[in-house]
């Protein structure tokens, strides 16, 4: 990992921007944010497949839907509240539903979004985009991450829902990482305990180890980018191998990261789980870190949730036959 702090949203305008030279087919559609969203980027370079639809984000979605009926690569790009909240009705039916070729690519994700408050902090997102059919869901890691995700997205024919953050973060890869659709990328190996995590928790995640390995427990990391298709392989391994699984997400732990992870875990090879994320809550106003401190996404409240997770195992172990 790297120091130098980077903007996923920053990649995604920039890289967008690049790919637009490679494909005459991309076109992009935003609603009046695209100083936020970066596709202001795609936009100056390539005026005449830009489109500002102005805060019209249902009409988006369709109109996103009816370009790529017709050959066009869209990428629609808003905060992930109305990506996923005022825009739903519409990704369900006219994109999911009909199975076209349209990227949702959805900024402001997360409690992170700071002081704007819960009115626009999504906590909601994943869960909503992972219970379509049809629908891939992928929340990259860094920067690096979510250049790779859209090299591969631009090639996939079918819906896609990419989740970026507001706030800049240090790198975790580097050039020569390849993304796998559907496949978690173990970026800390360890035999006491799992943790899996998405986004900016990764990073979270990788703290929390640090300060795990100082009680002389060694934590394996998984970075599960891809939600859905989920790596249930890598899951039921780590399962298996380290008998207790804590899941970290910035989303709320009732249908994210954490319960993909707990169904498949559940069902295939049961184990103790914990679930790191937003409680039954919406969000509120604050700064990033009091927001990650306030909901308990801190490092040290992962270190918790593996120490409790590995009470729970050693329980289970003594109380087996």
């Amino acid at each position: 990992m790297t120091e130098k702090k980077k903007s996923i949203r920053g990649e995604y305008g920039k890289t967008l921007a690049l790919l637009g030279e490679k494909y005459q087919d991309i076109v992009v559609l935003d609603a009046d944010l695209s100083g936020s969203t970066k596709t202001g980027v795609f936009a100056r370079k390539f005026p005449d497949r830009f489109f500002n639809m102005g805060v019209s984000e249902q009409d988006m979605i369709g109109t996103a839907a009816g370009l790529a009926c017709v050959g066009k690569i869209p990428f629609v790009s808003t905060f992930a509240i109305f990506a996923t909240g005022r825009a739903w009705e519409p990704v369900r039916q006219s994109v999911a539903y009909s199975k076209v070729n349209v990227k949702i690519v959805a900024s402001h994700g997360g409690v992170t979004v700071g002081e704007d408050g819960g009115s626009h902090q999504s906590v909601e997102d994943i869960g909503l985009m992972r219970i379509l059919p049809n629908m891939t869901v992928i929340v990259p890691a860094d920067a690096t991450e979510m250049r790779k995700v859209l090299e591969w997205a631009v090639d996939y024919n079918g819906p896609v829902y990419v989740r970026s953050s507001r706030i800049e973060f240090p790198c975790l890869y580097d050039d020569a990482y390849a993304f796998t659709i559907g496949k978690g990328d173990v970026v800390r190996d360890g035999m006491d305990a799992t943790i899996v995590a998405c986004g900016y928790m990764v990073h979270q995640a990788l703290a929390a180890g640090d300060l795990l390995a100082k009680r002389g427990i060694r934590a394996r990391i998984i970075n599960m980018s891809t939600i859905k298709p989920l790596d249930t392989a890598l899951l039921i391994e780590a399962a298996r191998e380290t008998g207790g699984i804590v899941t970290a997400e910035e989303h709320s732990v009732i249908g994210g990261l954490g319960s993909a992870v707990a169904e498949t875990v559940s069902e295939e090879y049961p184990v103790p789980i914990k679930r790191i994320g937003v409680p039954d809550q919406f969000g509120t106003s604050g700064s990033p870190n009091e927001l990650l401190a306030y909901f308990g996404l801190t490092p040290v409240d992962i270190e918790h949730a593996v120490l409790d997770v590995l009470k729970l195992k050693e329980r289970k172990q003594i109380s087996a036959p």
